[in-house]
């Protein structure tokens, strides 16, 4: 293999990143607009009855559940760039150093050739060896064995280098596959959320002013009626832990954002989506943690629901596709789907799939 010729290859890949990153993040080609079934009455004169509100509502609450989750996908695919372009940068370096280091010992080593040729072809300690002197001669013994030695060490560390420089290369191709794995994996996830968000806006754009205000009460009354049977099973009886000072830090940082609009792929600090929200409070707490509600509940210890205190992370739904922070009192801060804005809700309003804690 032509080692040159490889790290060459390897250094035009961070430029071609550089390039590809500086036209800005990949997008989704045009998405066709869904038709998704609708529960509009037959006769355009006949307006919406609280049954097909609800059906609606249904619809809506599904297509944006389907949004969480491709968003969900859509920001660990970003999360997974940035540290590959991150690898590749380092990869970079270490190329560069690794061809400079390899022009140096080049050096190192024809200094000696040089050295050897003015000798006749004999190092200094083999010249000194030939005295009659035996001083002289013992000196020279020495200084053979060191050149020997200086020789040897020299070879070994070129050797070594070479290789480490054809792993970096070889390194930096691999993660440049990845990378552009993870912008089609972008892309697609992007399209998929366009796609669910913009169902759901049409669904809800069929509504005149007075049937919209009843959806969001319909809404309202769905949450109350999931909240009051959470509580009326007792599963927070007995829940009564303090925050930790980490986790106090996070409800302040997270409580503080209310009223601010969903936008996913959000992290602030103008809008968030539902693990922006508490991935930035957690950070604010100088406690990082993983980007998406997936990874939180992946990645964090999980606890019982009887053991919660604010601060903790309530993952939601099946997939894992929102979380919401833990405040106290039966009650979370979250942000939850376009159209909405952070805000106070009840823990229980949703259907909990567990409890996760950061600073455990």
């Amino acid at each position: 293999m032509n080692r040159r010729h490889c790290a060459t290859a390897a250094i035009t890949l961070v430029c071609a990143l550089a390039l590809l990153t500086s036209t800005g993040q990949a997008s989704a080609a045009p998405v066709p607009e869904p038709s998704p079934s609708s529960s509009a009455p037959a006769d355009p004169s006949q307006r919406y009855s609280n049954a097909d509100l609800e059906k609606v509502r249904e619809q809506i609450e599904t297509l944006y559940r389907k949004a969480g989750a491709a968003t969900d996908a859509y920001n660990l695919a970003e999360e997974q760039t940035k540290k590959q372009s991150g690898e590749i940068v380092k990869l970079a370096k270490a190329i560069v150093d690794g061809q400079a280091r390899i022009a140096a010992l080049k050096d190192r080593a024809g200094a000696q050739a040089r050295e050897q040729y003015r000798n006749g072809g004999l190092p200094p300690g083999a010249q000194l060896a030939l005295s009659n002197d035996p001083k002289l001669f013992l000196d020279g013994i020495n200084k053979v064995r060191q050149s020997q030695q200086a020789s040897k060490s020299l070879l070994t560390e070129l050797n070594q280098t070479q290789q480490d420089l054809e792993t970096y290369t070889q390194d930096a191709s691999v993660n440049w596959e990845k990378l552009e794995a993870n912008r089609v994996k972008q892309a697609k996830a992007k399209k998929k959320i366009n796609a669910q968000i913009k169902a759901a806006e049409k669904l809800e754009s069929r509504l005149e002013k007075e049937e919209r205000d009843r959806l969001r009460q319909l809404e309202r009354d769905a949450a109350n009626r999931a909240q009051t049977a959470w509580l009326s099973s007792g599963a927070v009886k007995d829940v009564s832990g303090e925050a930790s000072e980490a986790g106090a830090a996070a409800v302040a940082f997270a409580t503080a954002q209310i009223g601010k609009p969903y936008v996913w792929g959000a992290e602030g600090p103008g809008s968030y989506d539902c693990s922006g929200l508490t991935s930035q409070a957690w950070l604010a707490a100088k406690r990082p943690i993983p980007r998406t509600s997936q990874e939180q509940w992946r990645l964090l210890p999980r606890i019982d629901i009887q053991d919660m205190r604010p601060g903790d992370l309530i993952i939601y739904h099946a997939d894992a596709s929102h979380v919401g922070m833990y405040v106290g009192d039966g009650a979370i801060v979250h942000a939850p789907r376009p159209g909405r804005n952070v805000t106070l809700a009840g823990a229980g309003s949703m259907k909990i799939l567990g409890v996760v804690r950061p600073d455990k």
